[in-house]
Formats: structure tokens, sequence, C-alpha cells
């Protein structure tokens, strides 16, 4: 029989080493990427609707980057850069609707009441509800303190 110490540097000693260093750099490529994708978005909006407001070009801005994200996730290509980017997939609104649309997907066997729209916020529903709840609370004492 080892002792923890012994135990502890055989764990240490053959665990799996982390990629740290090539999964910040990915994370931060591919969200970057992402980023100036909707930003590319947003100045072609500019281009071809000249008096559209910024904050109309926003709006479509986003309701197209979630359209994207959705339909990459529906084709099965946003697990695969989920897995090879990590949080420079997840942070943008794209990692949002690749949220809400892969648990709909899943499923969507169970018909649309008891599977899709039950379903669908499985993974998006805690945190929408966390930052509501948040945000009504820093704004709470925001009104009183300030």
């Amino acid at each position: 029989m080892i002792d923890r110490i012994e135990y502890q540097k055989y764990v240490s000693d053959n665990q799996p080493k982390s990629p740290m260093v090539r999964t910040l750099i990915a994370a931060f490529i591919v969200g970057g990427i992402i980023c100036c994708i909707g930003e590319g978005i947003g100045d072609i909006l500019k281009l071809i609707f000249k008096d559209m407001s910024e904050k109309d070009v926003a709006t479509w801005e986003s309701c197209i980057m979630i359209f994207l994200g959705s339909f990459f996730t529906a084709l099965g290509l946003y697990d695969k850069l989920g897995h090879y980017a990590g949080g420079g997939s997840i942070i943008p609104i794209t990692g949002f609707a690749n949220s809400v649309t892969s648990p709909a997907m899943e499923y969507n066997r169970e018909g649309v009441f008891f599977g899709i729209c039950a379903k669908m916020f499985v993974i998006a529903g805690p945190i929408i509800v966390f930052g509501v709840t948040a945000s009504f609370i820093v704004g709470f004492i925001g009104y009183f303190v300030v």
C-alpha cells in the first residue's frame, strides 16, 4: 500500500498534460474571427442600407450571427469548432445560439412541446435566469445607492 504523497506524485506524473497554450491561442483566434465576421456583417449592412440606424444595424447583425450559429450547429460544424476552440466559440452570441439549438435538436423526437420547447433552454435557461436576476439586483442596489 502506498501512502498519500506517493500516490499524488504517481498521479501527477501519469496524468495527461493539458495543452493550455494551444487552447488559449485557439480560443483567442477563433473568438476573434467570429467577432470579426460579426463586424464584417455590420459593415456590409451599413453599406447596403445607408439610411439604417446604428441600433438597427446591431439588431440585424445579432440576428444574422444567431442564425449562423444555429445553422452551423444543425450542420454539426459548430460542435467541431467548439471542440477545437473551446471558450473562443462559446463567448460570442453564436455560442448562445449553439446552446439553444443543440438541445432542441437532441430532443426533437419527443415532440414539439415536450421535446423542443421544454428542453430548448436546458443549457441557456439558467444563464438567462441568473443574468436577469443579477441585473435586477445590481440595478436595485444602484438605484438606491447612487
